[in-house]
């Protein structure tokens, strides 16, 4: 499954050889830290959009900006294997970049697709996206589930006692 973790500049041949012999090609990115039902949910409807499904992961240093310096959970090496193991998911990159709007620009995806605690005015590369005559999607977010809840769910339970 290691196999489908590629770096950008061979990640943006591949894609360019799917488009040729026109494949839709869907884009999603995300922390993806402790996968958890409502990644793989998402990612599963994600694939409905198109025939091949590229997850950018951020880096370990662009987790920490965005969600302070006890993230991520699993570095990203991890992360993107764990997603590997997942069928829906066809390829993987990690980005350093806070944002995935350089990878979106280097390819220009079919179809991006983002989560539903994303507004479409919030999505970084829609722009690029839809004056390639691409769509944005944007898949009802699981109730519930997210890594953080999940974090507090560990600590609550096993938290001792004084």
């Amino acid at each position: 499954m290691k196999q489908k973790i590629k770096e950008r500049k061979a990640l943006i041949r591949i894609i360019k050889d799917f488009k040729a012999k026109g494949k839709r090609i869907v884009f999603t990115n995300g922390c993806f830290d402790l996968l958890h039902i409502g990644h793989v949910r998402y990612l599963e409807k994600a694939r409905t959009h198109g025939d091949v499904l590229v997850v950018g992961i951020n880096s370990d240093s662009s987790v920490r900006k965005l969600k302070g310096l006890k993230r991520p959970l699993l570095p990203a090496k991890e992360r993107a294997e764990i997603l590997s193991g997942l069928g829906c998911v066809d390829y993987i990159t990690i980005f350093d970049e806070l944002d995935p709007l350089k990878l979106i620009t280097s390819f220009h995806p079919n179809v991006l697709v983002k989560g539903g605690d994303w507004t479409k005015e919030q999505i970084v590369g829609r722009e690029v996206v839809e004056q390639s005559g691409g769509k944005v999607i944007i898949i009802p977010f699981v109730k519930g589930a997210s890594t953080s809840t999940l974090i507090e769910t560990i600590l609550k339970r096993f938290q001792k006692k004084s």
